[in-house]
């Protein structure tokens, strides 16, 4: 039997929809690769990638496989039941990284809420109830649930909520005199994504992220990486830790483990992990047969040295591109991230206009992103083809002519 679809168009979102999101004006219903067609048959180059999410593209027959072969055979049986692809897909992931356990489910927020928890939780078992402090850096973005909203270094987000969640500090990113001054005995945990992510695509310096591992040990406190966005191979190594050879005690991923699933995990030690005794914690969804079929479908794809070696070299087809339209327009200071995380920072000419970047590309028909009101953002699929790269940077450079008036 099929459901008979109902016509939707873009206004129906006005009427039925929670007013949190300003979607764009057109509806995309099809995928390939980094091609994507709206309802009217016009089709749009991605760079996107759903906030790098769509690591492998669209419709990606690895994963479609994975899907559809796991959604003939059983989609659901709760954590009271464990299930083989929850299983091989951990066994990867450990064998992957410096990780010995790993916890499954289905959002970044979920990780971080995870991870942040299992900080406050070993403290406390470890050192008593005053070890429950958290150090974030600002401009930092940890997910949406009141916990990591709070360790999110962004009022705007987690202001007129009531009261916040207590014994978190904020310090600029970086910054590691500052870092110092704020860690203590009294901290449980430093947490910092890798590569800044919304708060505008900004990789941390080497000596930062040594700093707070030295920092973390001294005070018997954990280094959390937050690699929700960096993660999965966006910045040419299957995480961004690998790339800076600091190891973190709990690390997050979401986003691109699931290529387009939603899926999360948190990764940790043994010796970490046996704090989270039976019924401590725990999810409905997460570790899920058919998102755990397809993460395992994205790693065994990513984890390659043919794709991770692709990333970098697809990095500097961008950069070189985005750099030489920045200078042309007198648009962008600085062309910054790792891999396939890119952050175009705007000139002062055109600071707060990330915005107007965003519309004029979609009207040349190519999605980008932004990272704040001062960057543009590209996050598009770890495979897109050379020959999508050229397409979409021709018109997102039509979109800026358009813009600077040219």
């Amino acid at each position: 039997m099929s459901v008979e679809q109902v016509p939707v168009q873009r206004a129906d979102f006005d009427q039925v929809m929670v007013p949190n999101y300003a979607p764009a004006a057109f509806i995309p219903v099809r995928g390939q690769g980094s091609r994507v067609w709206d309802q009217s048959g016009r089709e749009l180059v991605d760079f996107s990638g759903g906030i790098a999410v769509n690591v492998l593209g669209h419709a990606h027959p690895a994963l479609v496989g994975a899907l559809t072969e796991q959604a003939n055979k059983l989609w659901h049986v709760s954590n009271v039941f464990t299930n083989e692809p929850a299983l091989r897909f951990a066994k990867k992931l450990v064998d992957a990284t410096f990780a010995d356990r790993v916890f499954f489910c289905n959002s970044g927020a979920e990780a971080n809420e995870a991870a942040f928890k299992l900080a406050r939780r070993v403290a406390h078992d470890l050192y008593g109830p005053d070890k429950y402090e958290i150090v974030a850096a600002l401009n930092s973005f940890h997910g949406r649930t009141l916990f990591t909203v709070s360790v999110g270094g962004q009022p705007k987000y987690s202001d007129g909520f009531g009261p916040k969640i207590t014994g978190i500090t904020h310090v600029p990113f970086n910054d590691l005199d500052a870092l110092k001054a704020a860690v203590s005995d009294k901290t449980c945990a430093v947490v910092l994504e890798p590569i800044q992510g919304e708060g505008g695509v900004l990789p941390a310096e080497l000596e930062y992220l040594q700093g707070a591992r030295k920092l973390c040990d001294e005070h018997n406190a954990l280094l959390v990486f937050d690699e929700v966005q960096s993660g999965m191979g966006r910045s040419g190594h299957l995480f961004a830790y690998m790339h800076y050879g600091v190891t973190p005690d709990i690390l997050s991923s979401a986003k691109s483990i699931g290529g387009g699933f939603p899926m999360a995990a948190m990764l940790t030690t043994e010796k970490l992990a046996k704090h989270l005794a039976v019924g401590v914690h725990g999810t409905t969804y997460g570790g899920n047969p058919l998102a755990c079929a397809v993460g395992e479908a994205v790693i065994d794809v990513v984890n390659t040295p043919e794709v991770l070696a692709g990333v970098k070299a697809k990095h500097e087809l961008f950069k070189a591109r985005l750099e030489k339209i920045g200078q042309q327009y007198g648009v962008f200071s600085q062309v910054r991230g790792m891999g396939l995380l890119i952050g175009c920072v705007l000139t002062d000419a055109w600071k707060g206009k990330a915005k107007e970047f965003f519309n004029a590309a979609e009207q040349e028909g190519v999605m980008v992103l932004q990272a704040g009101p001062d960057v543009v953002r590209f996050a598009p699929s770890l495979v897109v083809e050379d020959a999508d790269i050229e397409e979409g940077l021709n018109r997102f450079e039509r979109a800026v002519a358009k813009l600077a008036g040219v």
